[in-house]
Order: structure tokens, then C-alpha cells, then sequence
């Protein structure tokens, strides 16, 4: 019996690990790439402030050409939505908001997972001038994971996940700025 019993309190407290690592854990992670674009700041942000755009560059859109699209408002303005709908469990569903825009500077995003998991997250895509014909673009995510699933940032990768298609996104950017 007693054997029993110490087998019970091992695997209790096997299962209880993760979620005592959890409460220590990070619940939030960001992840950011750039690139630098042969065009000028004005021309590259005047590109991608439209949502719409973005099926063109982004490797999620590429990932289902016949995912359902619909927009609400007015493209490159606050307010605007992108929702999609995918059967690729890789894109699955969701919508992306223009936030905020600082004119030819910055644009922020709010996108919101609805499948295959619920998530609100945060994006934003910035454009620094760094001469007359070249502009720097930073494609950046913000997430978090409530406990106790922020263990899973543990194990998981998330600059090499999301940043690889980030950095994909901006490469496709730039080819299609740079022979425009």
C-alpha cells in the first residue's frame, strides 16, 4: 500500500511541474524582422498601408490561394478589416484592424485568431528612411499566452516560427517594390 502511495504522490507531482513553471514563466513574447528596401520611405509605405496588399507579400496568404476574404471600411484607413477564412489549419481564421497610423511611419494592427485557437494579439509595420532611395521596413508581433499555457513558450520557438514567415513576408515585399 504504501508502494501505491508513493506512486500516487510522484505522479501528482509530475503533472503539477508544468504548471507550478507555468506561474514563473514569461506569458508574453514579441518577435520583429526587417529589411531594407531599394525605394523610397514614401513609396514603400504608400504600398503597404492597404491591407489588401498584403495577399500579395504575406506567406500566409500564399500558404491557401482560395481562402474566403472579406474586407469592412476603407483600406489604409483606421478601422479597416481583413478577415479571412482558411481550411489550411496552418492559416485557419481570424481578422487583422488597422489601428493606428503614423503617416508614412508606422501602421498598427490588431489581429484576432478565431481557428484553430482564440488569440488577440498585437502587429505593426514600421519605415525608416535611411537615405533618398532606400527604406528600412520592420514587421513586428506581439503575443501572449494566459497560464498555463504560457509553459508552452518553453519549448516552443516562437522568433523562429513566426519569424521565418515574417522574414519571407518582407522578402516578397521587397521583390515586388523593388521591380515595380
Amino acid at each position: 500500500m504504501k508502494i501505491i502511495k508513493n506512486m500516487a504522490i510522484v505522479i501528482v507531482a509530475i503533472l503539477l511541474i508544468p504548471f507550478v513553471i507555468a506561474l514563473f514563466s514569461t506569458k508574453d513574447y514579441s518577435v520583429v524582422r526587417e529589411i531594407t528596401i531599394n525605394k523610397p520611405q514614401e513609396e514603400v509605405y504608400n504600398y503597404t498601408k492597404f491591407l489588401k496588399n498584403q495577399d500579395a507579400f504575406s506567406k500566409w496568404a500564399s500558404m491557401d490561394p482560395n481562402m474566403q476574404k472579406e474586407y469592412k471600411g476603407t483600406d489604409g484607413q483606421i478601422g479597416f478589416v481583413s478577415a479571412w477564412k482558411s481550411e489550411n489549419p496552418d492559416v485557419g481564421s481570424g481578422e487583422q484592424e488597422i489601428l493606428a497610423i503614423q503617416e508614412g511611419k508606422r501602421i498598427d494592427y490588431a489581429l484576432r485568431f478565431f481557428e484553430p485557437f482564440e488569440s488577440d494579439d498585437k502587429a505593426f509595420m514600421e519605415f525608416e528612411a535611411l537615405n533618398d532611395s532606400q527604406t528600412l521596413v520592420r514587421w513586428g508581433f506581439e503575443g501572449h499566452f494566459s497560464y498555463p499555457m504560457n509553459a508552452m513558450l518553453l519549448v516552443m520557438d516562437m522568433e523562429k516560427m513566426i519569424g521565418d514567415d515574417f522574414q519571407t513576408g518582407l522578402e516578397n515585399l521587397k521583390r515586388i517594390l523593388e521591380n515595380y
